[in-house]
């Protein structure tokens, strides 16, 4: 078996400007069962992405959240997808996300495997854990909508969930199963699980879901430097060096959702040129700090008048000081929704049985995501703060007394904890006196 192969130089800015994520071709020998590639450079100096892709396409991506991975017939690094490695010409791929003005030298060194290497000691799962991709319906957690009281309607109910959060398959440091377990402990009833520019961590949702009695929703964070987009759904790698149209345009055909992530998010907002733009956009993101700052509120209202909103806590780690679900998205989801497909479920399944992504019943994932698609959507602070939302005709209000209601034409102070009100046309929200956003409805 041939030794390592070495490549090195030195990354220019001229480079990243031209273009930001390079191949670097590598031909694995014969016999190769396994190789590891490793990345040096001076992390002080500038920051370096990682990715991989094989004769027969991508095999991964771990950003800049890691500096060696493993590709090996039955395991791989987090981020990375097993399999026996193919034959022929590999491609590293090296993303240039900063490159000082004096370049950034590198070294990456590709080790083949004759043998493959032992996996690495399996995580520990949560107390607890039980998995086991057997249906937990007839363990149901109440949902949190029950727990709230809001009703039911033709069969529809509402669910609480986050839309946006990272493991150890991209910067995150929770594994899928810790994941699960802490939004459940938190009272969602979903999450989508969306690590950057890979769908390694698709493979282990079902499990995890059965396991932690919660719907976990197949995503993936197409992440640049011109801005992120989430796209929900199994419907395979979205490649993220395309242009944003192709975006679109791919996961659309694929029978996704695309939704644009944290348009103002300091040096995430989304700067990328659209000729059709999407119905769906994260107007309330975690970094929101200050909710009397307007600027997501007047941004959803320029981007257009039928533009969706969906909230998401991009939660990474424990450190942050954040739990999933806050904020927490909304969704009024019919069950087993078949126009959902690709989306986990394909044909209402009383029991939940098409949904692989399900924690047990008719509302998985494929309903959650049909649910966004249709609009059905409002966004609180948390699953237990104050709560707007239109059901059918009227408006629902829950835990709001005191707060305003706030309308395109509606400007009223709300004097109860439970209210219904008429519903009318246009996005509304729920405000303190000083002006602080505290819920959205579409």
């Amino acid at each position: 078996m041939r030794g390592p192969i070495r490549l090195g130089g030195r990354w220019t800015l001229g480079q990243r400007l031209d273009r930001p994520v390079r191949e670097l071709r590598v031909e694995l020998p014969p016999g190769t069962r396994a190789f590891t590639v490793e990345l040096a450079y001076d992390r002080a100096a500038g920051v370096l992405d990682l990715g991989c892709a094989g004769p027969a396409g991508f095999r991964g991506w771990s950003g800049g959240a890691r500096e060696r991975f493993t590709i090996a017939p039955a395991w791989a690094t987090p981020g990375y997808l097993p399999g026996e490695p193919e034959e022929g010409v590999w491609s590293v791929l090296a993303g240039l996300h900063r490159v000082p003005p004096q370049g950034l030298p590198y070294e990456i060194t590709v080790t083949p495997h004759a043998t493959p290497p032992p996996p690495p000691a399996p995580p520990v799962p949560p107390a607890g854990f039980r998995p086991s991709t057997a249906s937990t319906s007839s363990e149901a957690r109440v949902p949190a909508a029950t727990r709230r009281g809001l009703p039911e309607m033709s069969g529809m109910r509402w669910l609480a969930g986050d839309l946006h959060a990272h493991t150890v398959h991209s910067d995150g440091s929770l594994t899928v199963w810790e994941l699960a377990a802490l939004a459940a402990g938190q009272g969602l009833d979903f999450l989508a699980v969306t690590d950057h520019n890979t769908v390694s961590h698709h493979a282990e949702l079902p499990a995890a879901a059965a396991a932690a009695g919660i719907t976990l929703v197949p995503g993936q964070e197409i992440t640049t430097d011109l801005g992120h987009a989430n796209a929900f759904g199994p419907i395979g790698w979205i490649d993220f060096r395309e242009p944003a149209d192709a975006w679109v345009r791919a996961v659309a055909a694929r029978g996704g959702l695309l939704s644009l992530n944290h348009p103002l998010g300091a040096d995430c907002a989304w700067r990328h040129a659209l000729a059709e733009r999407p119905r769906t956009a994260e107007v309330w993101h975690s970094g929101w700090w200050d909710r009397t700052w307007g600027a997501p509120l007047a941004w959803a209202q320029a981007f257009g008048p039928s533009l969706v909103y969906v909230g998401g806590s991009d939660y990474h780690h424990p450190q942050e000081g954040l739990s999933p679900g806050t904020p927490c998205t909304w969704v009024l989801a019919a069950p087993g929704d078949p126009r959902d497909t690709a989306a986990g479920t394909a044909a209402p399944q009383p029991d939940g049985a098409g949904d692989p992504y399900g924690a047990g019943g008719p509302y998985g994932a494929g309903a959650v995501v049909a649910a966004v698609r249709s609009g059905r959507t409002a966004v609180s602070a948390g699953p237990g703060g104050p709560l707007l939302v239109r059901h059918g005709e009227d408006f629902l209000v829950l835990g709001a007394a005191g707060l305003v209601l706030w309308g395109p034409d509606l400007r009223t102070v709300i004097r109860d904890d439970r209210v219904r009100l008429p519903a009318r046309p246009g996005p509304h929200r729920l405000e303190t006196a000083r002006n602080e956003v505290m819920a959205l409805c579409t």
